[in-house]
């Protein structure tokens, strides 16, 4: 990532599931999509988030990083670490 196109007034959101008790699991990013938080909250609070920190949508299908490079095994976030099998 170069540093010139890090700019910390863009704000990205990357809904990865909702759950049946309806919380809504993402991942909030500033200045860069591929650097991210995980956080859950109730969808009320989430759509109040959103609104306030005024965040692009990222879709779920975008990979934050390069699946082909050759560190990919080491990208991962927590939903994957609970939900899959690692080698």
């Amino acid at each position: 990532m170069a540093t010139a196109n890090f700019d910390i007034t863009r704000k990205f959101v990357r809904v990865m599931r909702t759950r049946p008790n309806g919380l809504i699991e993402f991942e909030f990013a500033v200045g860069d999509p591929d650097v991210a938080v995980e956080l859950v909250m109730p969808q009320a609070a989430f759509d109040e988030f959103c609104a306030a920190n005024h965040v692009e949508r990222v879709s779920a299908g975008t990979a934050p990083f390069d699946a082909d490079a050759a560190d990919a095994d080491f990208h991962w976030n927590l939903h994957q670490a609970t939900h899959q099998r690692f080698r």
